[in-house]
């Protein structure tokens, strides 16, 4: 018996993950009637009723939520799927197949995820360019993250502390390169912009920051009398309404508290954060059923919001966990979803009144607001009304008539914001300075700007030169050893992004200079950079430790361009270099904290050098390639029959060599090639050759003159003769 019912549980739970919510509400019921235990009665009780809610049965639903109740009072887990459901519901928007829960209660989030607007109504002020995307308000005090994206500096540090974890951008979801974020400091260019753009908003910043600072130190007069002034001068900032919210609060003022944060929610509607202060002002005013209706949207915008889903819990528990009658409006549930996505559609539809929409902040000081914005009629003055969130109130027709009133509502509103922003870019664009973006460097218009952890803005050519010689900040002398080792370097897309809008033809001017500038040192042949340092050969590796800055600027330029290629000369104390190299491409280059980095590298092509030249400290030179000539013929075979009497001359030799010797050598420069199939395919000849010549022991000096020949014929014949020397002087 046992092995049945624990069979058709399976099947009800694979019925679930399948949609199909009617058989896995049947499957349960007939279990229920067949359980003799009345331990696991609650259990499949929960599971009946997460079926029927589902199956769109609500009505069912909340019976058999009431019921399970009554055996047993029941906890916030038993409630978790109808959670997450109702909550994915508004995040969904109600349509299409709704997402079967996942195992550990993670129902909905990526339904959540999918519906959740970007930047809707960014900062309740209409200019999403100078938006921090976390508390989507005006960006104050902008911290940079290494990943190039800016937020207000205690939202990241507000986010560490409630997340308790590392933070991640909420752009790109980065965290790799945050040790710390208080080690972060504000963006020093983009702070003074900010400040002489808009100088309302950032004296509202101030205003807030101050009165955040009265409010922990519990003067909360003093703290309200700060946003009182705030929101005269912003009173589009939805941040200081929700604020305020919570100041009102702490003083009892619930009202006051209730109305502010509707008016937080309808500046920005996809601001969790507003809605969880509308929540708890609902709750502090008893009307527990509309506050547990703003918890879910908040769970249908930020899906992982630990207070939301734990007051949700709390809340629905006390509604479901009465014993007796479930009260008449918790019974009401045919089409539940249809009225919360009605509630988010009227909620991002209000449009706010002309007091509080049309000041500009960058118009000078508004007029004064009145105490109360007009935010609609609020429920609940004088007694509570307790109409729990689901219910519908209104017929078909009338439904019709207040969507028909919402859109004039959503068109106007959109209207007034697209005035704005169109105000707020102007205004900006007609107060930026070039200068204004200038890198304190180069004295130029920034290009590809990078922030450093300390808040100085560079341009990244600029900045990477100065750390190539000092692994410290050009400006503030603070220590970026571990700076250096996140490369590559992320732009300062804010930054970036302001001068693109704005200055699009100084950074074209910008920009055909620095591609004038990568044409000239992307050519192969003429201002080739030079390494002088050690012999080099073709196909064998060549590992460099990297430590001079003015190598350290060449090896960057070959990546840069794209190239990936500079050539190797031994020195010459008349010329500088010898006349003959190798070219090397670069592998892969592991950086170091004091600015040191190993480059692998292997060998290419042979040049001879045509001219010497200079730049930046490292030598150049216009070179031509170098190629072996080919034989046919009669010249052909004896030059088949003198290189396979060379190879297996050279493996005499490898092989005679002591084990830890030979393994030295492998280590280093790999094991000895085989024998090329077809001797004149490549124009460096045989590679065994230059393995051969680099593992043998010879001066530089003596090495030089093989990368010369461009006859195979000499070639193998010099290597013959070094190995007979060496065969002989072993024997004596």
């Amino acid at each position: 018996m046992g092995t049945e019912s624990e069979s058709m549980l399976q099947l009800a739970a694979e019925a679930f993950q399948s949609n199909n919510f009617d058989l896995a509400a049947d499957i349960y019921e007939c279990q229920l009637a067949c359980l003799g235990d009345p331990g696991g009665r609650q259990e499949l009780m929960v599971m009946r009723a997460d079926a029927l809610a589902f199956g769109g049965k609500f009505t069912e639903a909340f019976d058999a939520y009431r019921q399970a109740s009554e055996t047993e009072r029941l906890r916030p887990v038993h409630l978790t799927n109808l959670i997450e459901y109702l909550s994915s519901s508004i995040g969904a928007g109600g349509d299409g197949p709704h997402e079967t829960p996942k195992k550990g209660g993670q129902v909905g989030a990526a339904a959540a995820a999918a519906g959740r607007p970007t930047g809707a109504g960014a900062a309740g002020f209409g200019c999403e360019d100078f938006t921090c995307r976390m508390c989507l308000s005006f960006l104050f005090e902008p911290v940079t993250l290494p990943c190039g994206h800016c937020f207000c500096k205690k939202c990241l540090e507000r986010d560490r502390k409630e997340k308790e974890r590392p933070v991640k951008c909420k752009e790109c979801r980065d965290g790799s390169g945050v040790a710390d974020v208080q080690s972060y400091r504000v963006n020093v260019v983009l702070s003074n912009l900010l400040a002489k753009w808009f100088p309302t908003l950032h004296q509202a910043g101030r205003l807030r920051r101050e009165g955040n600072a009265l409010y922990a130190e519990r003067k909360v007069e003093a703290a309200l009398d700060k946003y009182n002034r705030a929101t005269l001068i912003a009173p589009m900032d939805h941040i200081l309404f929700s604020n305020r919210s919570q100041i009102h609060s702490s003083l009892r003022l619930y009202e006051k508290a209730l109305r502010d944060a509707e008016v937080a929610c309808r500046l920005v509607p996809h601001w969790s954060k507003g809605h969880v202060y509308k929540a708890q002002a609902l709750v502090s005013l008893g009307r527990t059923e509309e506050a547990l209706r703003e918890y879910l949207v908040c769970l249908s915008i930020e899906p992982d919001c630990r207070l939301a889903n734990v007051e949700a819990h709390r809340l629905l528990c006390d509604l479901l966990g009465v014993t007796g009658q479930v009260p008449e409006r918790i019974s009401d549930y045919s089409n539940a979803h249809v009225s919360f996505r009605a509630h988010v559609k009227n909620s991002i539809g209000i449009s706010t009144p002309a007091q509080i929409l049309r000041p500009s902040p960058l118009s000078g000081p508004a007029p004064p607001a009145p105490e109360r914005p007009e935010c609609g009629e609020v429920k609940g003055q004088g007694k509570p009304d307790h109409s729990f969130l689901l219910k519908r109130k209104h017929g078909s027709a009338e439904e019709e008539q207040e969507d028909d009133e919402g859109q004039e509502r959503r068109d106007d509103h959109k209207r007034v914001k697209a005035a704005e922003a169109d105000q707020l870019s102007s205004a900006a664009g007609g107060a930026l300075d070039p200068s204004d973006l200038e890198c304190s460097l180069c004295m130029r218009l920034f290009y590809e700007p990078v922030t450093t952890p300390c808040g100085h803005t560079f341009c990244l050519r600029c900045l990477e030169r100065c750390l190539d010689h000092n692994a410290k900040c050009p400006l503030c002398k603070e220590e970026l050893s571990e700076y250096l080792v996140q490369r590559p370097y992320c732009k300062t897309v804010l930054t970036q992004n302001l001068i693109s809008k704005y200055l699009p033809s100084e950074l074209m001017e910008r920009q055909k200079i620095h591609q004038e500038e990568m044409a000239e040192l992307s050519n192969l042949n003429k201002n080739v950079p030079i390494f002088v340092c050690t012999m080099a050969f073709p196909t064998v590796p060549c590992p460099l430790h990297i430590f001079e800055p003015c190598y350290r600027l060449m090896i960057r330029r070959c990546i840069e361009t794209g190239t990936n290629s500079f050539g190797m000369c031994l020195g010459d104390n008349l010329k500088g270099f010898a006349d003959y190299g190798c070219l090397l491409e670069i592998g892969d280059v592991k950086f170091f904290s004091d600015g040191r980095s190993v480059v692998n590298t292997v060998g290419m092509r042979r040049f001879k050098v045509i001219q010497h030249s200079e730049r930046d400290g490292y030598n150049m030179a216009d070179i031509e390639y170098l190629e072996d000539v080919t034989v046919e013929g009669l010249a052909e075979r004896e030059l088949h029959a003198l290189h396979d009497a060379v190879y297996d001359q050279a493996l005499v030799w490898v092989n005679s060599l002591k084990a830890e010797q030979k393994e030295r050598i492998e280590g280093h420069f790999g094991p000895m090639p085989q024998k090329d199939p077809e001797l004149q395919e490549s124009p460096n000849g045989p590679s065994w050759c230059w393995w051969l010549l680099a593992v043998l022991p010879l001066e530089g000096r003596d090495q030089l003159p093989f990368l010369a020949l461009t006859s195979l014929k000499d070639r193998l014949s010099g290597i013959r003769k070094v190995l007979l020397f060496m065969a002989h002087s072993r024997h004596r």
